[in-house]
């Protein structure tokens, strides 16, 4: 598998992008800078990178917690709720972090907000590989921003499959807009 020879140095690479931000300048903050975006990995495949991401995100909750850091509590819903996918495929693709990470963001800011992650597909392939593939998406979603640091009780997984499409039609173009998953709050 092509993402298995990718995993470790991803790893690595986030490990040493987090040591990096620890260091400190010993300056003060000003209080108009704009706050700083956290650059966030892609969902790791194997089981080790994973407790790796996972065990960076609890160590990072809780060096906020002791420091007595909030999160802001009104960070906007971003508008776009729709996570693409390629044919076929259930890995989200480079298009997609910017969206998951401002969903991401509102929901660390917004505690009792919920969502349903809404796995659908294009028309080909059986009803059951279907449904199975609308879920895996669902849960790569769900993955992600559980990497995050979001709250699995903040969220759901359903997957429609092909039954409920965005676009009628037989084109390229209609199954590339079916192939997706919903966030809905």
């Amino acid at each position: 598998m092509d993402l298995m020879k990718y995993a470790k140095p991803l790893a690595l690479a986030t490990s040493m992008a987090l040591l990096a931000g620890c260091g400190s300048s010993g300056g003060t903050q000003d209080q108009t800078s704009e706050p700083m975006q956290e650059e966030v990995a892609p969902v790791q495949t194997s089981d080790e990178g994973a407790e790796a991401s996972a065990v960076d995100q609890d160590s990072n909750a809780s060096a906020n917690d002791m420091t007595g850091e909030k999160q802001t509590p009104n960070v906007m819903m971003p508008d776009e709720n729709r996570i693409y996918f390629d044919f076929d495929k259930s890995t989200i693709r480079q298009d997609a972090y910017q969206t998951l990470n401002a969903h991401a963001r509102y929901l660390l800011a917004n505690k009792d907000a919920n969502v349903v992650l809404e796995g659908h597909t294009d028309e080909r392939g059986s009803r059951e590989y279907n449904m199975a593939l609308g879920e895996r998406r669902a849960d790569a979603v769900k993955r992600y921003l559980t990497l995050q640091g979001v709250e699995t009780s903040q969220m759901e997984v359903v997957s429609y499959g092909e039954e409920r499409p965005a676009v009628m039609g037989h084109s390229l173009d209609a199954y590339a807009k079916n192939r997706r998953v919903v966030i809905r709050y």
